[in-house]
């Protein structure tokens, strides 16, 4: 059961940015000298791990096609998931593994497609993946592009309904290119998706693609550079799937301020133009790194890359933004994550582009962390604390806040991330003041530092690219993308900081298919464990008296132990008492959760 806070989605858009200027709230301590991750031994296939709260279940390596360590046109890139299936990107192409066997997952095929970045998403048998770069082409042969008429960005379209033998549907071509794209159903025909499409490059030019131009006026409907293109496709006929025009959610913003009142130039990354870049600090965004869409909640969370948006997406076709928000500590707006309710936002500064080791000692918590924004009744965001993980990475290690998603603990908002070499990290950020990290998972660099004389000061030095793109959850597990190293998948183990009612109240939340960047509401079924979830977080803050907890405990046990009628009149007897117990509950609204999810339980029982 969720807790019961409906969504209450905008009605008017602001056109006016505000600057965020949010002092470090319930201050974190970074890094620790003492943190079990910092100098873990080096190592491609033999590095030193430190591991807190989880478990790996596996690890399998990158295809030997894909098998290529240094540079970034072989790494892994983004996961999508459909049933046992995980869909993973990877900058020359795209891999299918059967996971019905975590420990043991199987590959079922691999895609060779130079797309320079690959990310995925899975809709029924279609496989959706992104394209950008000067060296994609249209039949995905090697070699290069030595014309126009060869060259394709955009997102290509696959059909998987066999997962060992992928069949190209149709390249839909953008100006821009794609360098993230985000699913958005149709709010009332299951047949139809679109897709926001983040583009980083310049527009291409006319003679390869019609009707592409580039323009410095965000306000000018006939540039094709300040806008998402919007991919409109019928399920039923892929082939037939376009543009159909752009969210023009940028007119109005022009440039963010930054330290001592002039715009800093994001670092280019992922291989952007650094013209791309320049123009977006002396004109404001005209792209969104990544958007995560709320279809159930109407929202779209923009990171964009110098500003991070809030969007009204109830019509796709008509999105209107509500509002805008810069951070002088935020260097560049990468992705974010929803809390459940619909009310708070995590957003990540890819500080450094994702290829700079930005989590050293020297470095600052403010930057390259996340960020945590409320969203007020009136629609506006309102910053709280920031967080980073709290170890010293090595000069070897690129190591930034990346990708995640939540995980369904009901009465906690808790997200998986990856952060590069950095690992993977377990947040609470249900106190917007106070993150607080539960469990972390990390290797040592790939590369071992330069010998004493070496070309370069260690601090100046730059290893192997590497470590976690992305980590979710799904259906009980965390699978992480590791950009050298193949594919994890891990488990969390209960702590005194996450108990195994809540691990086990997590894995009841089961989906047929999981895009990270399209985030399904989570409901939890009636279960005897989702209330015992509720008790273990009142006993951990002392939200309810003792002696009360020890009472639902033992009744709890005896409504279980019965069948019937029998249990049902005694769960609704013990529901009424527990929202009786909330008036005077240190924390009422958790005490209120748990009577609800009592009354679910009476509900359910037949």
């Amino acid at each position: 059961m969720a807790f019961r806070t409906p969504f209450r989605p905008a009605l008017a858009a602001s056109l006016v940015a505000g600057t965020l200027t949010a002092g470090l709230l319930g201050a974190q301590t970074y890094p620790s000298a003492t943190d079990p991750r910092n100098n873990l031994k080096p190592g491609l296939r033999d590095a030193g791990v430190a591991i807190a709260g989880m478990r790996l279940v596996s690890n399998v390596p990158r295809p030997a096609v894909l098998d290529s360590v240094n540079g970034l046109t072989f790494v892994n890139s983004d996961l999508a998931f459909k049933g046992s299936l995980v869909y993973q990107g990877n900058f020359a192409g795209f891999q299918i593994w059967d996971v019905a066997k975590p420990e043991a997952p199987q590959l079922l095929s691999v895609v060779e497609c130079i797309t320079s970045q690959g990310d995925p998403s899975i809709v029924g048998t279609l496989l959706f993946v992104s394209a950008e770069g000067r060296g994609n082409r249209k039949d995905c042969a090697k070699g290069g592009v030595r014309d126009g008429s060869e060259h394709m960005t955009g997102v290509r379209i696959y059909d998987v309904s066999n997962p060992r033998a992928p069949r190209l549907v149709k390249n839909v071509e953008t100006c821009k290119g794609s360098h993230t794209h985000t699913v958005i159903p149709h709010p009332r025909d299951r047949n139809v998706v679109y897709l926001y499409v983040s583009g980083n490059q310049g527009a291409r030019p006319a003679s390869e693609l019609a009707g592409c131009r580039n323009g410095t006026d965000p306000a000018d409907t006939t540039n094709s550079l300040y806008r998402l293109d919007i991919i409109k496709v019928d399920l039923r006929r892929p082939q037939d799937a376009s543009v159909i025009g752009g969210a023009r959610v940028f007119t109005g913003l022009g440039p963010a301020p930054a330290r001592g009142g002039r715009m800093r130039a994001p670092r280019a990354l992922d291989g952007a133009d650094s013209a791309e870049m320049a123009a977006m600090a002396r004109y404001g965004p005209r792209n969104c790194h990544d958007v995560t869409a709320y279809p159930e909640a109407g929202l779209l969370a923009g990171a964009c890359a110098s500003h991070g948006l809030l969007v009204d997406i109830r019509d796709p076709e008509r999105p209107v933004r509500l509002d805008a928000v810069a951070d002088t500590n935020f260097s560049l707006w990468h992705t974010a994550v929803f809390s459940n309710d619909g009310r708070k936002v995590v957003f990540t500064d890819e500080w450094g582009g994702g290829t700079s080791p930005n989590c050293q000692a020297m470095h600052p918590l403010e930057m390259g962390g996340n960020t945590t924004l409320v969203i007020g009744e009136d629609r506006k965001f309102r910053q709280h604390a920031y967080f980073k993980i709290p170890t010293a990475q090595s000069a070897q290690e690129n190591c930034v806040s990346h990708n995640g998603s939540l995980i369904p603990v009901p009465g906690r908002d808790i997200m998986v991330q990856g952060w590069y070499q950095g690992g993977i990290d377990v947040i609470d950020f249900t106190d917007a003041d106070r993150p607080v990290e539960l469990a972390f998972f990390d290797r040592g660099p790939v590369d071992a530092p330069p010998t004493a004389g070496g070309a370069q000061p260690v601090s100046r030095t730059r290893g192997t690219i590497a470590g976690s793109w992305g980590a979710y959850w799904y259906n009980g597990l965390i699978y992480s993308s590791e950009m050298a190293r193949g594919l994890d998948i891990l488990e969390l183990v209960p702590s005194d900081k996450l108990s195994a009612n809540e691990i086990a109240a997590a894995k009841l939340v089961r989906w047929a298919e999981f895009n990270p960047q399209s985030q399904p509401r989570i409901v939890w079924p009636a279960a005897f464990v989702v209330v015992r979830a509720y008790l273990d977080q009142l006993a951990r803050n002392d939200g309810l008296q003792s002696a009360r907890r020890t009472a639902i405990a033992t009744a709890l046990d005896a409504a279980e132990a019965q069948r019937g009628a029998a249990r049902r009149a005694s769960l609704t007897a013990l529901a009424a008492s527990v929202s009786r117990d909330a008036a005077g509950a240190a924390d009422r609204t958790r005490v209120e959760a748990m009577a609800g999810a009592i009354r679910d339980l009476a509900a359910a029982t037949k």
